[in-house]
């Protein structure tokens, strides 16, 4: 790991609206404390269903998670932001890159990347099967 500042964990939020926020609790962690990677997981993919269902007009459903890196752990009481944007629109599918950082210490805040992803969506109709997305 490199000696740069984002390294040692100081960075700021991006200037737009985030997808999702929230704090994570006690029941949310493991016995040293650390948040539970697949809680961040699942957050992360409702973070970017935000953005993939607003474009796709309706229901959609998760084929896909393209990467997923965690860079640092999330702690009990971080206020953890998750940022969502499309990527890539297909016939039918969504390609949304999500970064998510958590704001901790509210005394001296700090505010670290935590960890960055990229998930694919498909519309699908009421039957569940794929279906085209709508113009823009």
């Amino acid at each position: 790991m490199s000696a740069g500042p984002e390294s040692i964990g100081k960075v700021r939020l991006p200037d737009e609206q985030p997808a999702l926020r929230v704090v994570p609790m006690p029941a949310d962690a493991n016995y040293h404390g650390d948040i539970f990677g697949g809680w961040i997981m699942s957050q992360v993919d409702i973070a970017g269903s935000v953005p993939a269902s607003r474009r796709a007009r309706g229901r959609i459903a998760t084929v896909a998670v393209n990467s997923f890196v965690f860079k640092q752990p999330v702690l009990i009481g971080d206020l953890v932001s998750f940022y969502a944007r499309i990527k890539h629109v297909g016939r039918t599918s969504i390609t949304v890159d999500v970064e998510v950082f958590a704001q901790r210490d509210p005394i001296d805040e700090v505010c670290v990347r935590v960890t960055e992803a990229s998930l694919t969506y498909v519309a699908v109709g009421a039957d569940r099967r794929p279906r085209e997305l709508p113009a823009e």
